[in-house]
């Protein structure tokens, strides 16, 4: 889900791991803010939601590509949950069937391109859960104007009511850890933010051990 803290939390382990981070492109994306604060008739008539999944995607591809350079890394966005916001917008009417389908197959050839990297899949997706209330207290909280409209609520409110439905029925590449963002706070409390780094480091050891 947006809003709850995959950033702060990627460069805390990022740290703690030693281990190189990527970032979701966001300042640099042109679409993003034209996706939020356009009228409803222009982002439908320039097909912004269609077009914003594509750079996400092709940057989310990029991304791994570079990640699969290191044996360890942190990549704070999954390609895999960048279909649960193109299925969502095309559930909304704001992208066609004819567009999700075109997305799905290029999907599916990414995932295709993936498989023949030397790391096929993560080790550990770290999922973030948290109310509702926490999530649109976070975006208020770090101010980006073009996230702020209220109009947007409703959007916000759909992705984070079907976001669990798609960690539990569809995603299937790894192990999943979730964590509850609403009984910790890694910014604010040193103590949660190191429980976290120790609540990781045993699971990938888990999974590791499980491997060998």
């Amino acid at each position: 889900m947006i809003g709850l803290g995959k950033t702060s939390v990627s460069t805390l382990l990022g740290n703690a791991l030693n281990s190189p981070v990527f970032y979701e492109s966001v300042d640099d994306n042109p679409i993003l803010p034209l996706f939020y604060s356009e009228t409803v008739d222009t982002v439908q008539a320039n097909r912004y939601p269609f077009l914003l999944q594509l750079w996400f995607l092709n940057s989310r591809f990029d991304s791994i590509k570079k990640a699969s350079h290191h044996p360890c890394s942190i990549l704070d966005r999954s390609i895999y949950e960048d279909w649960y916001f193109a299925k969502v917008n095309k559930d909304l009417g704001k992208i066609s069937d004819l567009e999700f389908q075109i997305y799905e197959d290029l999907l599916h050839n990414m995932l295709g391109e993936i498989d023949g990297l030397p790391k096929k899949a993560p080790d550990l997706m770290i999922y973030l859960k948290g109310s509702f209330e926490t999530v649109i207290k976070r975006i208020n909280l770090r101010g980006r104007d073009y996230e702020q409209d209220a109009a947007l609520i409703d959007y916000y409110k759909k992705l984070w009511e079907g976001y669990d439905d798609w960690l539990y029925y569809h995603y299937q590449a790894s192990d999943a850890l979730v964590i509850d963002m609403d009984q910790i706070d890694i910014i604010n409390n040193p103590e949660d933010a190191q429980h976290l780094i120790k609540t990781v480091n045993a699971k990938l050891r888990a999974i590791k051990n499980n491997d060998d």
